[in-house]
């Protein structure tokens, strides 16, 4: 399974707001897009799509930008894919059953079913909180008094 450039450039992204965003201040689109390497444009879209999905909220205006919409241990990473990618399932049939008539007696629609289950495991027990803490680990930052 692939996991697109979308989905990939969107935890970025949404690392990057949790990371430099405060809960009044905004991130720029453009400092995003710089700090990501990802272009605005694709931005753009990204943003668009969590912010139909309630992660993200925007601010138009010369002062405008985006920040979270919720505080980052409230926010998932399966909420975060799925905003990006649509469903965890890597096939239709998982989906909708009704696509294929061996739905009842496939065994490799099984494995491709144990497989969504671990991917989701892993995103849902995750939070976009978890993502920062990593990174300032990584960066040396200690937030919580470390």
């Amino acid at each position: 399974m692939k996991i697109s450039t979308r989905a990939r450039y969107g935890m970025r992204a949404m690392l990057d707001l949790a990371v430099n965003g405060s809960e009044a201040g905004l991130v720029l689109l453009k400092d995003i897009a710089r700090r990501q390497e990802i272009s605005k444009r694709y931005l753009e879209h990204m943003m668009k799509l969590l912010k139909n999905r309630n992660l993200v909220e925007a601010e138009r205006g010369a002062s405008g930008g985006y920040r979270l919409a919720r505080p980052a241990p409230e926010i998932r990473l399966d909420e975060i894919f799925e905003a990006l990618e649509g469903s965890l399932a890597p096939i239709e049939c998982l989906r909708e059953p009704s696509v294929c008539d061996r739905v009842e007696d496939c065994i490799t629609r099984e494995l491709w079913g144990e497989m969504t289950l671990a991917m989701r495991d892993v995103l849902e027990k995750k939070t976009l909180e978890d993502l920062q803490n990593r990174w300032e680990e990584i960066q040396g930052i200690g937030r919580h008094g470390d």
